[in-house]
């Protein structure tokens, strides 16, 4: 099935997919090559990446509980693993 025939739910699904694929491949490298390491990137792009958030008009409610939502489920999707390879 080629994009033109593909239900635009499911387009939609893996625009938002990809683009947090993309952030999160990129955070990582950028991780890599951090110059200060007694700066973690992570920290410091988590709190932008919520201030952002609120920035385009979702509430502080709603970024908490997203958040706390999906840290909750994180150990489910991981199997038990601390880091993934």
């Amino acid at each position: 099935m080629d994009k033109l025939d593909q239900d635009p739910d499911d387009l939609w699904q893996d625009q938002w997919m990809n683009a947090l694929y993309q952030v999160a491949s990129l955070l990582r490298e950028l991780e890599k090559a951090n110059p200060w390491p007694e700066r973690p990137l992570l920290p410091q792009a988590l709190e932008y990446l919520m201030t952002e958030l609120w920035d385009r008009g979702f509430s502080q409610t709603e970024i908490r509980v997203a958040y706390n939502d999906a840290v909750a489920r994180l150990p489910g999707y991981a199997a038990g693993e601390e880091v993934n390879g």
